[in-house]
C-alpha cells in the first residue's frame, strides 16, 4: 500500500532582487513593474534561487522537522506545500487537506473580530460553516481568548494571533500539518500545550511537517530531521 501523502519532485523557487537605481523615466519604472509581475528578469535584477531541486517524500502518520540556517529554504518549501506560492520548476503531489500556520496573522482579517476569524480562517482551511458552529467551543477554549473573542484581531498581540490561529488549525481535522516556527511567539504554556497536541495528531496518524530551531522540539516531536542548506536537501535523518 501506497502511504505516501506529500511527494515532492525537484521543486525550484526562483526570486529577482531588485538592485535597480532611481528610473530615467515613469515609463521605465513601469516597464520594470510589469517585466517583475510576469516572473521576468530586468537588466538590473539578480537571480535568487531559494529552493533548488528539493525532492523529499513524507510517508503518513510522519512528524517532519526542516531544520536549517535562516535563508535555507525552509520557509519557501512550506508556503509552496500550503500553495501560498507556486514552485518555478517541479511538482508537488499532495494527498489529503493541509491545515497551515505560517506567519503571524495569515488566514485573519485584520478589522474582523476573533469570532468572525475564527470562520474565516476555518472555511480557508477547508473546513465547513457546520463543523466550526460544532467545535467553535474547543476552538476558543484552547485559545483563551475568550475575553476578546469580539474584538477586531488588529488589536490582538502576536502571541494572541498565534494562540487563535493555532486553535483553528488544530480543530478542522487536516490530514496534514503544516507550522512554521510561529509557536515560538507564544508563551511557554501555551508553547506546551500545542507540543502536547502536536504529539496527540501525531499519535492519532496526522502528518506533521513544521519548522523549527529548538533541538528539544526535534528530539520530543521529529520521526525524521530533513536539513536544507542554501535552498539543496543536505540530509535526512530517522530517528
Amino acid at each position: 500500500m501506497n502511504d505516501i501523502v506529500i511527494d515532492i519532485r525537484d521543486i525550484s523557487k526562483r526570486y529577482f532582487l531588485s538592485h535597480q537605481h532611481r528610473p530615467e523615466s515613469i515609463k521605465t519604472w513601469l516597464s520594470g513593474l510589469v517585466t517583475r509581475a510576469q516572473g521576468l528578469q530586468t537588466d538590473n535584477d539578480e537571480e535568487f534561487w531559494a529552493l533548488k531541486n528539493v525532492t523529499l517524500q513524507i510517508r503518513q502518520g510522519e512528524c517532519l522537522a526542516l531544520v536549517g540556517n535562516n535563508g535555507s529554504g525552509k520557509s519557501t518549501l512550506l508556503k509552496i506545500l500550503s500553495r501560498v506560492v507556486p514552485p518555478t520548476s517541479g511538482r508537488i503531489v499532495v494527498h489529503g487537506r493541509i491545515a497551515s500556520l505560517l506567519e503571524v496573522g495569515t488566514g485573519f482579517h485584520p478589522e474582523l473580530t476573533g469570532r468572525e476569524n475564527i470562520f474565516l480562517n476555518g472555511a480557508l482551511l477547508g473546513c465547513s460553516e457546520l463543523e466550526l458552529r460544532r467545535r467553535f467551543d474547543a476552538i476558543v477554549d484552547f485559545s483563551g481568548v475568550e475575553r476578546f473573542l469580539d474584538t477586531p484581531v488588529k488589536h490582538y498581540s502576536n502571541g494572541m494571533y498565534v494562540r487563535l490561529a493555532y486553535s483553528v488549525a488544530a480543530h478542522v481535522d487536516a490530514d496534514i500539518q503544516v507550522i512554521d516556527e510561529v509557536l515560538s511567539v507564544g508563551d511557554e504554556e501555551f508553547q506546551a500545550k500545542c507540543i502536547e497536541n502536536l504529539s496527540q495528531q501525531a499519535k492519532a496518524g496526522r502528518t506533521i511537517i513544521f519548522v523549527t530551531h529548538s533541538h528539544a522540539l526535534q528530539e520530543r516531536l521529529s520521526t525524521r530531521i530533513a536539513t536544507l542548506t542554501e535552498g539543496r536537501l543536505d540530509s535526512q535523518n530517522i530517528d
